[in-house]
């Protein structure tokens, strides 16, 4: 595939996420759909570029800014974009020769009207090409903050936010565990099926296979090139799922024949480990909010042949009557601000703001008001989110104990023991990136009282 062709839709794509506010994974995957019969090579580019350039975008910007006369913030989308992704391959990618991005790069801007602007682009590239190795950051004794901010392409209010509520070197552990390959972690589905028999069939079809931490369950797989393709997944005996999210069913504890609501349950993953924990008694109720999510849900339960699962269309800020007082166990795995998954989601730390977070606690709270009337009296309800931010996890907990007839009650009993704290002692246990081998994942144990 020529190299220009490659480039041009490099360059869409990330027009698509910076100009168009289109979700990185969204953009690349709706391109690569496109493009299905290009070599897995090319498509791999494509793919390596577009990801960098979106989780590198600051540092990007500010060496562009270095050495260009117009900065990043006044230029036209176009050049921004063509800049920011040669600028990536010329730092880091050593298989792409400086002087074929430099000149891709022109000709991509003449290819796109630009003709007045290709000795611009040919300069300022030129120069990084030749400064790169020589690159200085923000003096860090100077302004700590703006030295992280760019070192890790990570805004700088979040930075200060971070520096302030977990000091510094949590920060520091957790801005370089995002900017890490992220393995494909799955759960192993070993209620009817052996563990050796579904590593077997994994093996079998060339895929590297190594435990994960925390559960004996969960596995990290590599060497795979379509997770649908693999026999074990068409199976329905594994589940991507990273291993914190693995972790609500076991503080769930469900027995056989419980009635259980997920009130957030797309795409179906605590819903089903829970299902699949029940041995196929009881019943879990997994709900969302539309349709297509809900189809997911049972495409995933069919798959993995799991009877009682009832995946229903559902909106969690409406009030369900009928469940009243019905649920043993509800889970609460809430809309959030996704703080501690920037690193599968690189996009989320240029989209979030503190007035987003506000709007979200807002949610959480309606959607916990609700969720509570579900739970029977003596039942369980399980609070969880996928972020790092207090207010949507600690403060959300304490406001729900204070306004509804419950108690946090000790996670220590679900856990291993690794994961054992004092806090998981009061209720909760707030993972963090960089500190525990996991995604940043937040989850509360709260049992409703005998009224």
């Amino acid at each position: 595939m020529a190299n220009n062709n490659l480039r041009e839709i490099i360059l869409d794509i990330l027009l698509a996420i910076f100009r168009d506010g289109v979700y990185s994974h969204t953009a690349i995957h709706s391109a690569l759909d496109k493009v299905q019969y290009f070599s897995k090579r090319d498509r791999a580019f494509i793919t390596k570029v577009c990801e960098g350039t979106v989780e590198r975008l600051i540092e990007l910007d500010y060496i562009i800014d270095k050495y260009s006369t117009v900065p990043v913030s006044r230029m036209k989308p176009v050049i921004q974009n063509i800049l920011r992704s040669a600028t990536y391959q010329i730092r880091y990618m050593d298989s792409v020769p400086d002087a074929s991005a430099v000149n891709e790069a022109v000709r991509l801007a003449q290819a796109r009207g630009f003709y007045n602007l290709k000795g611009f682009v040919n300069g300022v590239l030129r120069s990084i090409a030749r400064g790169s190795e020589s690159m200085e950051l923000p003096d860090r004794e100077v302004d700590p903050i703006r030295y992280l901010s760019v070192r890790y392409s990570m805004p700088e209010w979040l930075v200060e936010r971070w520096i302030q509520e977990f000091g510094e070197f949590v920060t520091v552990r957790m801005l370089g565990s995002f900017m890490e390959e992220r393995p494909t972690t799955v759960r192993l589905k070993t209620t009817r099926i052996s563990k050796s028999m579904i590593l077997g069939s994994l093996r079998g079809q060339g895929v590297t296979v190594k435990r994960a931490p925390y559960l004996p369950y969960a596995y990290n797989i590599s060497n795979y090139n379509y997770l649908p393709a693999l026999n074990a997944f068409m199976k329905g005996w594994i589940y991507p799922q990273d291993v914190s999210s693995m972790l609500v069913a076991e503080a769930a504890d469900p027995k056989q024949g419980d009635t259980v609501i997920d009130v957030c349950a797309a795409p179906g993953g605590k819903s089903l480990h829970i299902a699949d924990k029940m041995s196929g008694f009881g019943m879990v109720e997994a709900r969302d909010i539309s349709e297509e999510k809900v189809k997911l849900i049972s495409e995933n339960a069919a798959r993995a042949d799991l009877i009682n699962v009832h995946p229903i269309v559902m909106d969690a800020l409406t009030f369900d009557a009928a469940s009243e007082g019905k649920a043993d166990i509800v889970i609460c795995d809430v809309p959030c601000s996704g703080l501690g998954v920037i690193g599968r989601k690189p996009d989320i730390k240029y989209r979030v703001t503190p007035s987003k977070i506000q709007e979200l606690v807002e949610l959480q709270r309606r959607i916990l008001h609700n969720a509570a009337s579900y739970v029977k009296p003596g039942g369980v309800l399980i609070y969880s989110t996928c972020t790092v931010s207090r207010e949507e996890n600690q403060e959300n907990v304490e406001w729900f104990k204070a306004n509804y007839p419950f108690r946090a009650e000790s996670l220590n009993p679900y856990l291993p023991r690794e994961l054992w704290r004092l806090t998981t002692q009061e209720g909760y246990l707030q993972l963090m990136p960089g500190i525990h081998e996991s995604d940043g994942f937040f989850l509360a144990r709260l049992r409703r009282d005998n009224d």
